[in-house]
């Protein structure tokens, strides 16, 4: 299993509706992020910089990179295009973050 860790921006005074949105996932997202091989997922969110650190499990052979091309994912994206940065086909603007120490 991989650790993928990343990190993306989230809009100043969005920190409500972000979660309130991801509070109520939609099922078939959730599913897709499964099938895809997303295990333990989580996100963080630093007040001070308003970044949301993104970590997640997945297999060796996980199909995280299908993602993009799915209609679902394109559709929450553009779900929350508005509260987030993001680039202009409304994916978030992501930055995988180096592991520097790991204490198992």
């Amino acid at each position: 299993m991989q650790h993928h860790v990343f990190k993306m921006m989230l809009n100043p005074g969005c920190v409500r509706e972000y979660k309130r949105r991801h509070d109520a996932i939609w099922p078939e997202l959730s599913a897709l992020l499964r099938d895809a091989g997303v295990r333990d997922y989580a996100i963080h969110y630093d007040p001070d910089t308003h970044a949301l650190i993104g970590t997640l499990w997945r297999p060796e052979g996980h199909s995280m990179d299908d993602l993009p091309n799915h209609p679902v994912m394109q559709k929450w994206w553009a779900y929350m295009a508005d509260i987030m940065d993001t680039h202009p086909d409304n994916r978030p603007k992501e930055t995988p973050l180096i592991p520097v120490f790991h204490m198992p």
